[in-house]
This record gives C-alpha cells, sequence and structure tokens, in this order.
C-alpha cells in the first residue's frame, strides 16, 4: 500500500468518525466534541509508538464507533474491511453489561487481544489519563478518579509488551496523574 493510499484511507476513517460522533462530547467542564480523543488516540499510536500499520491508526480512530455510536460491525466491515472491523471489535465493550463487569472484563481480556489492539487500548488509556488529570469529568470526584487511574493500571499491564514507547509514556502519564490527584487511600 503506497503513503498517498495510506493517508487517504486514515483520513477517511477520520471522516466516518467525526460524522458518526458529531453530537457526542467529553464529560469535561468544556464539552470537548468527542471526535478530539479519536484524534488524540490516533496521534498518540503514530508520533509516541511510531506506529505505521494503517489498520491499527484506523483502529485507533475508530475504537469507539462500534460502542458509543449506532455503526454496526457490518457497515464498519464494507467501508474499511474485515481486519480494522476485527481490531475495532476486541477494543469494544458490550455495553449491555454493567460497568463494573466491562471493567473485569477489560482487564481480564487485554492480554489476549491482537498487537494492534493492544497498541489501541495503550494509546486510549494515556489520553484518557491525560483528560482525567487536565479535563476531568465535572460529575466525577478525587476518589472517582483515583479508581480510574489505579483501574487503567490493571488494563495496561495486560497490553505490556507491545510498544515500550507507549508503554514507557503511559507510565510517565501515570505518575504524573498520582502526583495531581494524590495516591488513593489504602482500602
Amino acid at each position: 500500500m503506497s503513503t498517498d493510499s495510506t493517508t487517504a484511507l486514515v483520513l477517511q476513517a477520520l471522516q466516518f468518525a467525526a460524522l458518526k460522533h458529531r453530537d457526542q462530547r467529553r464529560k469535561d467542564e468544556v464539552a470537548s466534541p468527542y471526535v478530539n480523543h479519536l484524534i488524540t488516540v490516533a496521534h498518540l499510536l503514530a508520533t509516541v509508538g511510531g506506529v505505521t500499520d494503517p489498520i491499527t491508526l484506523m483502529g485507533g480512530i475508530l475504537h469507539d464507533t462500534l460502542e458509543d455510536t449506532t455503526t454496526t460491525p457490518a457497515e464498519l466491515e464494507a467501508a474499511f474491511g474485515a481486519e480494522v472491523c476485527q481490531v475495532v471489535q476486541e477494543v469494544t465493550d458490550d455495553k449491555s453489561l454493567p460497568r463494573s463487569e466491562r471493567k473485569r472484563l477489560q482487564i481480564e481480556h487485554a492480554p489476549h487481544r491482537s498487537p494492534q489492539a493492544r497498541q489501541i487500548k495503550l494509546a486510549d488509556k494515556i489520553a484518557n489519563v491525560q483528560d482525567i488529570i487536565a479535563n476531568p469529568p465535572t460529575a466525577w470526584s478525587l476518589d472517582r478518579r483515583q479508581e480510574y487511574l489505579a483501574w487503567t493500571a490493571q488494563v495496561v499491564a495486560g497490553c505490556r509488551g507491545t510498544n515500550p514507547a507507549l508503554e514507557a509514556l503511559y507510565d510517565q502519564t501515570l505518575a504524573q496523574g498520582w502526583q495531581a490527584l494524590g495516591q488513593p487511600p489504602t482500602r
């Protein structure tokens, strides 16, 4: 695949994701457009992780379409192919399950995902922890933010050995999070 066609595919995924998430906002104080998160994930994959694989980059951009929009796997596969659809499905939570179960399953399944999916998880967790530090959801208490940081560490543990650069940035970002929010009380 040529660089030009790769760029076109990645931009096509970005356009698709922007359309699908157009009415969604993050839960921060300024209600940031949701697509900003998807761009951050792809940017982390490419710049920090050195990812050039279009499947992974498109998966990073599209990682929340099945979970958070009306997009179907068939629609995603028709637009981007079976490989991209598979990677996105690997990082998609089953929203019919309670949040605690979804979180538990992310921890349990992370080590068994493809290298592409694990890299997307790493970039997603970095982006989310950065947001928890700088632009947290307005309704989240300090305890909930601390619990979120602790949970991401469990998910990331299952993604290790995939991309040392992303793992190092995650570790640095998590340390900044603990410095900013304080260590959680021992329970």
